[in-house]
């Protein structure tokens, strides 16, 4: 059956969906010899479609894969990185960094640490980061200072960013520190680009240490599990899979992969 090109390399675990369209975009994509247009399609058992010169067999599909990492300070959520920086695929075993189209889904900043999921199931990461989806994330975030009653309503009700307010988020103040700062759990059901920093920034108190423990209910320490240390990762179990699966409706599968142990 014919599939647009794009969704095709995001089911074989080449690339996420948005990351097989930049592909496309850059001219990398070919089918049956010719260059692949945007919305193009193929047919996987008919045609030959090859990425950088090299041909992607579907009875080669890998199965699907779904981790989560606990992203420690200073890695970046990408799979490359220009700068020579290291990326959340380095923290995995070297014969899952490359050939799954493991990815990360979303972004922590490279100065944030906490939950970040991992798949090559490309329909999964394109539904999961459409805007329409909002997901609670649920953040713990140490502030500068002591904010005010009226500063934390604020943030509850919504601040506007680049022309566009906020979605209402649930903003509760967990500890007072007596070094003049602050730790608050930050609900949000939205992702905009350093949208914790930018709104506390914009409140005056400053982001200290950002931290995310939960993607809706898969808990980075869940109390019937270890914990999880920095920079290891874990297998999502059977009941978070089928979550991530209700959101787009897609079959709940899952493949073993093993938990890197802390060293």
């Amino acid at each position: 059956m014919a599939e647009r090109v794009q969704k095709i390399l995001s089911q074989w675990g080449v690339a996420s969906r948005r990351q097989a369209e930049q592909l496309i975009l850059e001219g990398r994509v070919r089918l049956n010899g010719a260059t692949v247009h945007l919305g193009q399609k193929a047919d996987p058992d008919r045609d030959q479609i090859q990425v950088d010169g090299v041909a992607i067999q579907s009875g080669k599909r890998p199965q699907p894969i779904y981790l989560l990492l606990n992203k420690p300070v200073g890695v970046v959520s990408t799979c490359t990185d220009p700068w020579g920086r290291k990326t959340v695929l380095e923290l995995l075993p070297p014969d899952q960094q490359e050939g799954l189209g493991i990815h990360p889904v979303g972004r922590l900043d490279a100065d944030s640490t906490g939950a970040l999921l991992l798949t090559n199931d490309g329909d999964l990461t394109f539904y999961l980061t459409h805007p329409r989806h909002h997901i609670p994330k649920t953040y713990q975030v140490w502030v500068k200072g002591y904010p005010s009653d009226s500063i934390l309503q604020q943030w509850r009700q919504g601040v506007m960013l680049a022309h566009d307010k906020t979605l209402p988020a649930q903003v509760d103040v967990l500890e007072r520190d007596p070094e003049y700062k602050t730790l608050l759990r930050i609900i949000l059901t939205e992702g905009r680009n350093r949208q914790i920093r930018r709104v506390a920034e914009q409140l005056g108190h400053p982001v200290i240490h950002l931290h995310r423990i939960a993607i809706g209910p898969i808990q980075l320490n869940p109390p019937e599990m270890p914990a999880l240390p920095l920079g290891c990762y874990r297998p999502l179990k059977d009941t978070e899979i089928g979550f991530l699966k209700t959101q787009i409706d897609l079959p709940s599968v899952r493949m073993p992969v093993r938990r890197k142990t802390a060293k």
